[in-house]
């Protein structure tokens, strides 16, 4: 088998197990196997895969058919710019949640105290802080093991944030500038109905937003004014249908120039606002 024999023989085995991307994604797995990049392939691709690198191939190929994402295949992600470790652990970094970064880094200056609730993989908190020199960040997730992946992905970027396990607030203390947050917003009836990759595969408990997604957004602003600074700033992603629930709650808490900020879709992506 040649490379190029390689990728086309990997593009129609995804394709016949109806994996969108299918050529895009056999790329991916044999350039991560074989190690090359594109330039190699195109000069070398009738030159034969090393039988030990073709095994490696076909057994990555084979977990894809099986829809296990091309992320935890890979063990990483891009996420504004940066590679972020990826397992199933964690949720993938999507770009939607970029937005929420973007807006965040608006309004943070140096020197001022950030906590990451849902943290994960760690990519917002971490985003941040290699964005905004000086920024004091706390990142918090109840699942232990999701926040080893954190660690590791803070270690590789060597960002001084700190890890705490913890159901939101519950072992939090102090005051922060800011509080961001991605946590679960899927509405429970919801995730039977989510493409495999997702429903199979990332961690559940950071998607279940429970019966209707609002969950974890009503404990958040219920408490976050205790641990913010005054004017301090609270910043949720959310669903595409969530903007006007949301920031109806941030209002009834006391949250000042609440605003719902759009993605590149134009979906709904961010809730934000002002503390007292």
């Amino acid at each position: 088998m040649t490379y190029r024999e390689g990728v086309a023989w990997g593009t129609e085995t995804l394709e016949l197990a109806g994996v969108t991307d299918s050529e895009l994604d056999a790329w991916y797995l044999l350039q991560m196997v074989c190690r090359i990049e594109r330039s190699y392939y195109y000069m070398h691709g009738e030159e034969e895969l090393p039988e030990e690198q073709q095994r490696e191939y076909e057994i990555a190929v084979q977990k894809r058919s099986e829809h296990i994402p091309l992320q935890y295949i890979i063990g990483e992600q891009e996420f504004m710019g940066l590679k972020f470790k990826v397992n199933p652990n964690v949720l993938i970094p999507r770009q939607d949640t970029e937005t929420l970064v973007e807006e965040a880094l608006k309004v943070l200056k140096p020197g001022m105290q950030v906590l990451d609730l849902c943290t994960g993989s760690g990519c917002i908190l971490i985003s941040l802080m290699k964005n905004v020199p000086d920024l004091t960040g706390i990142g918090s997730d109840v699942s232990k093991t999701a926040l080893l992946v954190a660690k590791e992905n803070a270690k590789q970027y060597e960002m001084a944030a700190e890890w705490v396990r913890s159901d939101l607030f519950d072992n939090i203390g102090g005051k922060y500038d800011m509080i961001v947050s991605n946590p679960p917003y899927i509405r429970t009836e919801e995730i039977a109905k989510l493409m495999p990759e997702v429903r199979d595969f990332e961690p559940i408990d950071a998607l279940d937003g429970r019966e209707d997604g609002l969950y974890f957004y009503r404990r958040i602003v219920g408490e976050a004014q205790e641990y913010l600074n005054p004017g301090g700033y609270l910043y949720f992603e959310i669903g595409y249908d969530q903007g006007e629930a949301v920031s109806s709650m941030m209002r009834e808490a006391g949250f000042t120039d609440v605003e719902v900020i759009q993605d590149l879709a134009h979906n709904d992506r961010v809730v934000k606002g002002k503390g007292k």
